[in-house]
């Protein structure tokens, strides 16, 4: 697969009906069928593009390992959408990479389902069928452990996230496995941070059980969405409503079912993602349900949107359903939280929601069909604004994969965009959105972690080109300096001893700020 990259583009361009402007737009070119899955911001306010392709000829000329099928493939940019590094781990088979979460002492996990044995970059023989296939790599994308789950039966990886104690929940499927109950049930496997497991179990019912979607939980746990067709059977205790239902389990640090949920109408309702709120979760998901079960809201036309919010014991606060005339097909949502630290320290509080995905055509043709869209909500999910985001071109098919709102207030939007079927490039757009920017409290400086052992990340929060960081001890005696063009900026406390520092921050519009360090 020959790739191309299109540089950096600043734009500037306001797009309609909006206060938004193209900050940049990344085109990572293909002559197959590439499919991207997640965008991970890092903590540096860099992005992982995380995805499977197949690899060019040219590639392979070059001694690259190569296996003429679907390998899992990373590009990282900086924060103006430059290239960083490009990786691919492959086996002789296809791999899919599915998910990927960055770590809390920076990295990142990537999980995917591999089809290979132990071949190139695999290390570990196929347990039958496919695996999963985990991938521990570092802010440099090189590897630092792997980990092939599976046994007889075909598994299949879905979500990754990190926990509290700094290990991992890894979230797939397994078909019709002996330990199983149905067609297809959800694995759930527990690691230590360098790859042990430590517990393994599978949930479902008698009927096909897909999990979609797993987020942290503040108390060191994770929260499941799963895609349930079984009825109350099996380790499934909740009834479904219809065809198909949105099933959410809430599991405890150690990976045990503390509750379970179900909500659905008579049709198909698809979970597709979710969120964690200041009070809670928000589900999210595509309905074809009119009012029945316990859905309270119609549909209007192919599939709706259908939004869920629930407390933390999982008990129904509202939802909502929204319409753009075909299936919609959600694929992201972020909270935007507002901090209130000045009056109730440590308690965020959420003031709106950021919804992305895209509108396959149903029949009719609409204009803005196969376009990338984004929905605003307020905290009670009601509409604030919908646009639909081209950047600086739009091509005939172009589905959206993820979407990710920065702590800065700009956006992150990754999918596939292609002219012809089979011919999928990756488009990657940054927005700067002036009405979300105003939601955002920022502060003039941020430090974090603080107290530091080794590396601390610098936050800017007002605008600059140019900018000057200077780090000092208690005395005034100038340590460190270093000349930033980035918001969010990475230095190196290593050589400090034990105690206090004092970080400031010049910039070129002669504005400054200045925080204490505390070095462990």
């Amino acid at each position: 697969m020959k790739k191309n990259y299109i540089g950096t583009l600043f734009l500037c361009t306001i797009l309609s009906l909006s206060a938004q402007e193209v900050v940049w737009q990344k085109d990572i070119k293909s002559s197959t069928q590439d499919f991207l899955s997640q965008v991970t911001t890092t903590i540096d306010g860099q992005y992982l593009i995380t995805g499977s392709s197949i690899q060019s000829s040219k590639l392979q000329a070059a001694g690259s390992k190569q296996n003429n099928g679907y390998d899992f493939h990373l590009v990282k940019l900086n924060q103006q959408g430059e290239e960083v590094w490009e990786k691919y781990f492959s086996g002789q088979n296809h791999d899919f990479l599915s998910a990927t979460v960055n770590t809390q002492e920076g990295g990142f996990l990537i999980s995917g389902t591999s089809f290979s044995g132990k071949s190139l970059d695999k290390k570990d023989d196929s347990k039958g069928g496919s695996d999963i296939w985990l991938i521990r790599i570092n802010e440099f994308g090189d590897e630092l452990w792997q980990k092939t789950i599976g046994g007889t039966s075909d598994e299949e990886a879905r979500s990754v996230i990190q926990t509290t104690d700094l290990g991992f929940f890894v979230a797939g499927n397994v078909q019709n496995s002996a330990k199983g109950y149905g067609s297809k049930d959800v694995l759930i496997v527990k690691l230590d941070k360098n790859g042990k497991e430590l517990s393994q179990i599978i949930v479902g019912g008698k009927g096909l059980d897909e999990v979609e979607k797993m987020i942290p939980t503040k108390d060191g746990g994770a929260l499941l969405g799963v895609y349930s067709r079984s009825s109350a059977s099996g380790s499934k205790k909740t009834e479904n409503f219809g065809e198909g239902d949105y099933w959410i389990m809430k599991l405890s640090k150690d990976g045990k079912v503390e509750w379970e949920k179900n909500f659905g109408g008579k049709g198909d309702d698809h979970l597709r993602t979710l969120a964690l709120t200041s009070n809670g979760f928000l589900i999210g998901g595509e309905s074809r349900s009119e009012r029945s079960g316990n859905k309270t809201v119609g549909i209007e036309e192919g599939t709706d949107l259908w939004l869920i919010s629930l407390n933390e014991r999982g008990e129904e606060i509202w939802q909502k359903s929204y319409n753009f005339k075909n299936r919609d097909v959600l694929m992201g949502m972020s909270v935007i939280n507002q901090s209130q630290e000045q009056r109730e320290k440590n308690k965020d509080i959420t003031t709106g929601i950021l919804l992305g995905g895209y509108t396959q055509a149903e029949g009719r043709i609409e204009s803005d069909d196969e376009t990338f869209w984004m929905l605003y909500l307020d905290e009670n999910g009601n509409e604030q604004w919908r646009k639909h985001v081209k950047g600086e071109s739009r091509k005939k098919e172009e589905r959206l994969s993820d979407i990710k709102l920065n702590r800065d207030g700009s956006i992150i939007l990754a999918g596939t965009s292609a002219e012809e079927l089979g011919k999928e490039n990756w488009k990657i757009v940054k927005l700067g959105d002036k009405q979300i920017d105003q939601l955002i409290v920022k502060q003039d400086i941020k430090i974090y972690p603080n107290p530091v052992s080794d590396y601390a990340y610098v936050e800017i929060g007002f605008d600059f080109k140019d900018a000057e960081i200077i780090v000092y001890d208690m005395s005034g005696r100038q340590l460190q300096t270093l000349n930033t063009k980035n918001k969010v900026t990475k230095i190196n406390t290593q050589n400090l001893i034990q105690g206090a520092y004092l970080v400031a921050i010049k910039t070129d519009t002669n504005k400054t700020a200045n925080a204490k360090i505390i070095k462990k």
